[in-house]
């Protein structure tokens, strides 16, 4: 695909460069974003890339079909930068087949038993799209939706304005809900998401964000080497088709301790009936500080290259998923087989199944109120 124009904006400035071929002459002014043509849904609706760069070279793609994040290159401890998110080189891959990757997912995260819940009395069924359960917001979720963009800057940092009007009764939630997700890329090296929404009916809201890590490179193997911590000491265990069963049980003494650093690989094939029922690692983390405050939730190391990623969030709980499911029969970037566990997720969030267990913290959203939620994916070396 070839494309014969592009923009740039640098702090503020917008400016107008020639064809891609045409010996540019790029601003030395950063940070950056630059927007380009990526193709066109089966429809006919025109998706655009955005690429934003912060002063120390790294970058983050962004296209507006589901507010996806399609690449992010970080630097190793040599300087050495790599792409450490799973997804494909074109809009095609991302239309006929995609696990959510890097995608913008919404109006709920994560499941939602028999795609049913009570709210002030009236029942609401949603699609059953993972076996009898609601997944991510249904069969046209947020991370199908083409969101309207617009470039935002500060002083240091650059970024990405998202929004998209969820219509009421749309994959069977109530109300309209008007959501705005800011993607931010500091010069500190984090990629910074402010979600925001406001409702004209009571509803339940949970966004999150699915991109699946490999900090040695996307494509380059499995993630079971790569260190964990998660600052939590209990988790929901979950019944067979992953719905929680209401309990907030005690890490200690499991394969679920992540409370110091510790492989991933190291315990996840051990004979335990919570990995058997996820496949591995599926489950939401009780974080400690209980949400409400940005606080660290997790932080991982891949020991080769140095990378470090922190991950903060006002969220009370993350979603820490060893990409049980790729199989191999993903072709993905630069032709590369996403095989078993060859990526990560770490998904802020409230609770699955929130809306089903009262005694989780509260999903619904009301008139008047504003729903916040803010996430940072901080990369360093070591």
């Amino acid at each position: 695909m070839t494309f014969s124009r592009r923009s740039v904006i640098a702090l503020g400035l917008i400016i107008s460069i020639g064809p891609l071929w045409g010996g540019i002459t790029k601003t030395e002014a950063k940070p950056t974003i630059e927007r380009q043509a990526f193709g066109k849904t089966a429809d006919g609706a025109p998706i655009d890339l955005y690429t934003l760069t912060n002063d120390k070279g790294v970058e983050v793609r962004i296209m507006t079909y589901g507010g996806i994040v399609v690449s992010l290159q970080v630097p190793d401890r040599d300087g050495k930068l790599a792409d450490v998110v799973l997804g494909y080189d074109n809009l095609e891959g991302y239309l006929r087949d995609n696990p959510y990757f890097g995608a913008l997912i919404g109006r709920y995260g994560n499941r939602i038993a028999e795609g049913r819940f009570t709210l002030n009395g009236t029942s609401y069924q949603l699609a059953q799209n993972n076996g009898e359960n609601h997944l991510h917001g249904g069969v046209v979720g947020f991370d199908k939706r083409i969101w309207k963009a617009k470039g935002v800057t500060s002083k240091d940092d650059v970024g990405l304005q998202l929004t998209y009007l969820s219509h009421d009764g749309e994959e069977g939630y109530p109300g309209n809900l008007s959501v705005t997700v800011v993607y931010m890329l500091t010069n500190n090296n984090e990629l910074r998401i402010d979600y925001a929404a406001i409702t004209d009916m009571d509803t339940i809201v949970n966004l999150t964000q699915h991109s699946y890590f490999n900090l040695a490179g996307a494509g380059t193997g499995n993630i079971l080497s790569h260190e964990l911590m998660l600052n939590a000491d209990r988790f929901t265990p979950v019944d067979k088709g992953l719905i929680p069963t209401g309990e907030l049980r005690s890490v200690r003494g499991t394969p679920m301790d992540f409370t110091k650093l510790t492989s991933i690989g190291a315990r996840i094939d051990q004979q335990d009936e919570q990995l058997r029922f996820g496949l591995g690692y599926d489950h939401n983390w009780v974080l400690s500080n209980g949400g409400g405050k940005l606080a660290l939730a997790a932080r991982v190391i891949e020991p080769i290259s140095g990378r470090v990623m922190e991950v903060y969030t006002t969220e009370p709980g993350i979603q820490f998923y060893s990409g049980n499911f790729l199989d191999g029969s993903i072709v993905g970037k630069g032709g590369e087989v996403y095989a078993h566990r060859y990526g990560f997720c770490l998904e802020a969030q409230h609770f699955p199944d929130s809306p089903n267990k009262p005694h989780f913290p509260s999903v619904v959203l009301h008139p008047g109120e504003k729903y916040r939620q803010t996430t940072i994916y901080k990369f360093s070396t070591e």
